[in-house]
């Protein structure tokens, strides 16, 4: 069983002075000083977000669905809704885990609302 953690990863920001000074011969002003700040930003693993065929969902509220929840063009839309009916399954996108989980949740929780049994999974993007 594989289990993902959140894998820290460290950025540096530099601050740099600014580059106008309005006494550039003030003693108080250090414009050779380089601060260095550590940052520590959380990064998730990515998940990928499939969308599954099935008999009753149409065509259209597939590509609705795509467009509205996944915030893709009508183009990008109705390619998955095609490459979805002839194999069966197909890529919809890559997210971070919570924001794919997310996504699949409000895509599900739209087709029940419409009475479709539509269904999308996520899983881990190897």
């Amino acid at each position: 069983m594989l289990v993902y953690l959140f894998t820290p990863l460290l950025i540096r920001s530099m601050s740099y002075p600014p580059l106008l000074q309005t006494n550039p011969t003030s003693p108080d002003t250090d414009t050779d000083t380089d601060i260095e700040k550590d940052v520590m930003v959380w990064v998730e693993p990515p998940w990928r977000v499939l969308i599954h065929n099935d008999d009753k969902t149409t065509f259209e509220f597939v590509e609705r669905i795509i467009v509205t929840i996944f915030k893709l063009s009508r183009e990008i839309a109705g390619h998955i809704a095609l490459v979805t009916h002839i194999h069966g399954i197909a890529l919809v996108c890559v997210r971070p885990r919570s924001e794919a989980e997310k996504l699949v949740g409000q895509s599900i929780f739209a087709a029940r609302m419409e009475g479709f049994p539509l269904m999308l999974t996520c899983e881990p993007d190897e």
